[in-house]
């Protein structure tokens, strides 16, 4: 037989998608109190939360007459219409989380809309019942929500709760996310009486940069790069770490949309990709990172917690993350005072990849390299030997350059010094006006070469080869349709894809350096990125996978012994090439150890 529920069941139901744990509850309050328009957000917890939650604000208030409505569901002052709900600009719209809150503890809900705190009113909902009591009750301006003994009548759910430290915890980071989106308002965090996190508020840029080292910490904020770029109605500004302070766990990132704390698979594939050539495996990026956009743009009603959102031009937005961040990354050069600023205003031309070359910015001949390259051929050492580099190398190893006197003027000694001698033949010891410098001369060579083949790839484009026999693939209906929507795009990529039924293509051409991959394989992981993401790195990333492995072997290896103007030709290339800091594989190529940690190590000074 069917019925309808009950209220309180169904607000039981739904706090079961709304209220997971206590922080669940920080979330939903502290997202009304910053759509109150508060400025101060105190929160005192007990037990991890799960003994009390209290979160008083300085907003605008709830009038007293809609002290009760407040707790009905879906009840709300945020949207009235179906054009509000498709550009929503508040936090919270749905109007049920009070509610859900009340089913499951025993809430207090103390408010004024006025300066005087004698007309401040309360209402008290518990779970048992749903009932709601209002009483006059002395408050200043703003809202102070109490919910104690969270679960206290759905035990099954209170069971699936962790340890007090583990609520906490989760709690913490909550708070912590809101505080980095919000800078302009003052949060106060007390766990069992004791102050754990006091951020005051952040109107400069430098109080913003000091509440996200406090946040984040300190290393993080040092070894940072701050990104900004606007380009039409997006804009894409924050803080993303260096490859070399890379995470074990993905524990460090933080991303919002216009406001929001966001986890997204999008997003993340996008930061991803802009990582790729200098993440060490298995590693992960920290970022802090902020996207405006039209409300307009996106859906955030996809998720009861509103942690996940869809954007209208996936693809679009896709593209301007990773375009803006993978450029900041390879911007990042010996020299360059951390954190470097990249600030780019709708400049496309600028994003362009290999604009920076190395060398003098001379690019590689389009000769022996490129063409056996993006033919599909194999490239020698000998082909290698015959580039500029090595016959720059040439020139001042046989004394065309003297060796550069260190005591110069500190605006002239080059960002990595200027090399003194070299170690097993595997590092080069450089001198500047920091202290020492230490280079792993083979990773650093193999980056520049890298980078150098990535140049000539793309200055010849990609050559395509026809498969001996074309490769016909049985591929549900969507994978048919975007291989039939994108056949241009990925022909520019060197594949050429034709969609033959409504579940099956053909593959006939490849890129010729691809020539022994796996065919199948590449083409399905291909058309599964363009159905989740709107696009996809499969065919780059294998070239690049191709290019890094033909770096490796034709770059110096250890052992080899480097006159000092060789070994100052190496370190003008670094200073000119863009990832130099990071091998292909993501390992440092160099390390700073600056006087002041040499003196330590002697003892000096005390």
């Amino acid at each position: 037989m069917i019925r309808i529920l009950e209220p309180r069941l169904a607000n039981q139901i739904a706090a079961g998608e709304v209220v997971e744990r206590p922080a669940s509850v920080v979330k939903e309050a502290v997202e009304n109190s910053l759509d109150a328009g508060a400025t101060r957000i105190e929160i005192d917890v007990e037990a991890g939360g799960t003994r009390l939650i209290r979160i008083r604000d300085d907003g605008a208030g709830i009038v007293g007459e809609d002290l009760t409505l407040a707790l009905a569901r879906h009840a709300t002052s945020k949207i009235d219409s179906i054009e509000d709900l498709e550009a929503v600009q508040s936090l919270g719209f749905r109007g049920e989380a009070l509610a859900s809150i009340a089913s499951v503890s025993r809430l207090t809900l103390t408010s004024n809309t006025s300066e005087t705190s004698a007309q401040g009113q309360q209402a008290f909902c518990e779970g048992r019942d749903m009932a709601v009591s209002v009483k006059p009750t002395p408050h200043p301006r703003g809202t102070t929500l109490e919910v104690r003994d969270l679960f206290y009548n759905t035990p099954a759910r209170r069971k699936f709760l962790r340890t007090e430290k583990t609520e906490f915890g989760h709690l913490h980071e909550v708070v912590k996310s809101q505080a980095l989106s919000r800078p302009e308002v003052t949060f106060v965090l007390r766990h069992n009486g004791k102050q754990t996190l006091l951020l005051n508020e952040a109107g400069s840029d430098m109080e913003q940069r000091r509440r996200v080292a406090s946040i984040c910490g300190v290393d993080f904020a040092e070894h940072t790069v701050v990104v900004e770029r606007q380009a039409g109605p997006m804009h894409l500004w924050g803080w993303v770490a260096e490859p070399t302070f890379s995470r074990g766990q993905a524990d460090l990132q933080y991303f919002f949309v216009n406001g929001r704390v966001i986890r997204d698979k999008l997003v993340s594939h996008a930061i991803r990709q802009a990582y790729r050539d200098v993440l060490f495996h298995g590693r992960h990026p920290a970022f802090v990172l902020f996207l405006e956009l039209d409300p307009a743009g996106i859906d955030v009603n996809v998720h009861p917690t509103k942690h996940e959102i869809r954007f209208r031009d996936s693809r679009g937005v896709h593209d301007f993350l990773f375009g803006t961040l993978s450029r900041a990354l390879a911007d990042v050069r010996p020299g360059q005072n951390a954190p470097a600023t990249l600030s780019m205003h709708g400049d496309e031309g600028a994003f362009q990849r290999g604009m920076h070359l190395a060398s003098g910015g001379s690019p590689i001949p389009s000769g022996s390299i490129a063409q056996v390259l993006l033919s599909g051929g194999a490239v020698s050492h000998s082909d290698f030997a015959s580039s500029e580099q090595v016959s720059r190398w040439r020139q001042v190893s046989t004394g065309e350059a003297a060796q550069p006197d260190i005591t110069q003027a500190p605006s002239e000694i080059p960002p990595l010094g200027f090399a003194v001698a070299q170690l097993h033949g595997i590092y080069i010891l450089a001198e500047n006006q920091h202290g020492l410098i230490l280079v792993d001369m083979h990773a650093a060579h193999e980056r520049i070469t890298y980078e150098r083949l990535k140049q000539a790839r793309e200055g010849g484009g990609i050559t395509r080869q026809p498969l001996l026999v074309p490769l016909t693939m049985a591929v549900s209906n969507r994978e048919a349709a975007i291989a039939a929507e994108q056949s241009e795009e990925l022909a520019s990529l060197g594949v050429l894809i034709e969609a033959t039924g409504e579940e099956s293509v053909i593959c006939r051409e490849l890129p010729a350096a691809l020539k022994d991959a796996d065919a199948e394989a590449l083409v399905r992981d291909v058309l599964s990125d363009l159905l989740e993401f709107g696009t996809s790195d499969r065919i780059a990333s294998s070239l690049d996978e191709l290019l890094s492995t033909l770096a490796c072997h034709t770059s110096v290896r250890a052992n080899r012994r480097l006159t000092l103007p060789e070994m100052n030709a190496l370190l003008r290339d670094m200073e000119e090439t863009e990832r130099s800091g990071q091998c292909n594989h993501g390992r440092p190529t160099w390390v700073q150890v600056g006087m002041s940690e040499l003196d330590k190590l002697f003892h000096r000074g005390r």
